[in-house]
């Protein structure tokens, strides 16, 4: 008895031993898979949306980002940004030029001309009329030539949204920023710095690459509506001469418009605290009907998708009724007919 006991359970053994094994390489298989699967979705949408909706924007080296060796302002893709460079290239620098080298070549002169070698017996003279009316009306005329075109982009800068403007609303948190739409559903998007290596795996530059950038339409004015959760930061994009201090408990306004599609980035312009210099922004800029995809993307709202859906609406009830009304029509004529 005890012999068959033990072929009995020596049969059992080997009938399940090839199937434990073969669950076993199963397992590693389809973890395999799984992470196969994960890894082209990820390959397929960095920005975990759906790629046929939305793909993130390649930066353009050079373009919206700071560069080896720049000395001078990032090209600007705004008009504000444009007069800006502008006042400074051909006013500014040339004034300052012209001045830096008239006080140099004074002091040489001076230097020279009056030492005590040529000058036993220095001059005496206390005033001089006619050069202290020069001295004091070049100034003046030197700070209205400077003064005109400031002042008129200053109110340029700080005009009122018109009633077409997308809102924006542009929150500072320690250390990351949020984005809400509030004309698109009101949805936020939360935006923090990229690692070193996914920043490199994307083509953008360590430190200022973002997991889920600002995205606005291209040459569409922007309401932005700057305020600060915890501490004051500064919101700035230097490709599109903007920063506006975010404030804790007030909303600073101002208008932003970018006529040139492609990837900008900036920082938090304000020290915040430990992480301050890990606070970088991005902003792409789309064409309008990328802009509504990305929209759809994030689960918000259209306003040409809600107009269709508010006509479909109106047929579907419509319709409906319709068939609401014939089949009562047709009930009713089945009880006469029944009672005849």
């Amino acid at each position: 008895m005890t012999h068959y006991v033990k072929a009995w359970i020596l049969a059992l053994g080997l009938i399940l031993t090839p199937a434990a094994a073969s669950a076993q390489d199963a397992q590693p298989e389809a973890a395999a898979t799984e992470e196969v699967a994960e890894a082209t979705d990820a390959a397929a949408s960095p920005s975990g949306l759906d790629p046929a909706l939305y793909v993130p924007m390649k930066p353009t080296p050079g373009v919206g980002m700071p560069v080896q060796g720049g000395i001078d302002f990032q090209p600007q893709v705004s008009a504000t940004g444009k007069q800006a460079k502008w006042i400074n290239n051909a006013i500014l620098l040339p004034i300052i030029t012209v001045i830096s080298l008239f006080v140099l070549a004074l002091l040489f002169w001076v230097m020279i001309r009056y030492r005590r070698g040529a000058n036993p017996e220095p001059s005496k003279t206390t005033h001089n009329t006619f050069i202290e009316i020069v001295w004091t009306v070049i100034p003046v005329l030197i700070l209205l030539v400077i003064a005109v075109p400031s002042i008129s982009l200053l109110a340029k800068q700080f005009e009122p949204a018109p009633e077409d403007a997308l809102t924006v609303k542009i929150t500072g948190y320690q250390w990351y920023w949020g984005y809400s739409y509030p004309d698109n559903g009101d949805f936020e998007i939360i935006s923090n710095m990229l690692p070193e290596d996914e920043a490199k795996a994307r083509g953008e530059p360590f430190q200022l690459a973002v997991d889920n950038r600002m995205v606005i339409p291209v040459g569409k004015p922007i309401k932005m509506l700057v305020t600060g959760a915890d501490v004051i930061h500064s919101f700035a994009l230097p490709a599109a001469w903007f920063k506006l201090d975010a404030v804790p408990g007030r909303i600073n306004e101002k208008v932003m418009q970018i006529d040139e599609v492609g990837v900008y980035y900036g920082q938090c312009s304000e020290l915040c605290g430990a992480r301050h210099g890990f606070m970088p922004i991005t902003v792409e800029v789309l064409p309008e009907d990328k802009f509504n995809d990305w929209v759809r993307a994030n689960g918000g709202t259209v306003s040409g998708d809600e107009t269709e859906t508010d006509d479909g609406g109106e047929e579907a009830a419509e319709t409906a009724e319709v068939a609401a009304a014939e089949t009562t029509d047709g009930a009713a004529a089945d009880a006469a007919a029944a009672a005849n």
